[in-house]
């Protein structure tokens, strides 16, 4: 009779701490990228953070994806932390109520949407 295989520890450990550390590089690459494309409001509630509430903005992919990481920002959007929050919970509930689609919605809210016509009243 042959023993079972012991798994290798120390290659499971390296291979986990591999995973997050290009996990945590992926997402610091696609975070300042669309820091520097989007103003930083959210895309659901309008709010502006800035300065040390910076950190509260997240990036949403909207198709849910991760690794969908366009360099033209389609697939993203900056949300607060409560709004970011509030998405994927909808998704969730959606999802257990059997109404949940493949490709959950973004947000709907534009705060930009009336933007060119209040500059031009500035002016």
């Amino acid at each position: 009779m042959t023993k079972p295989a012991t798994p290798d520890r120390a290659r499971l450990d390296r291979v986990v701490a591999e995973a997050r550390r290009h996990s945590s590089e992926r997402e610091a690459t696609y975070r300042e990228q669309a820091l520097k494309l989007y103003p930083w409001v959210c895309g659901r509630c309008g709010r502006e953070l800035a300065g040390v509430r910076l950190r509260e903005l997240t990036v949403h992919h909207k198709d849910h994806n991760h690794d969908n990481n366009p360099a033209d920002g389609s697939n993203w959007e900056l949300l607060c932390l409560y709004c970011h929050d509030n998405e994927h919970s909808r998704v969730m509930d959606e999802a257990a109520r059997g109404r949940g689609s493949d490709t959950p919605s973004g947000a709907t809210f534009n705060p930009f949407a009336d933007l060119k016509a209040r500059l031009q009243k500035k002016d």
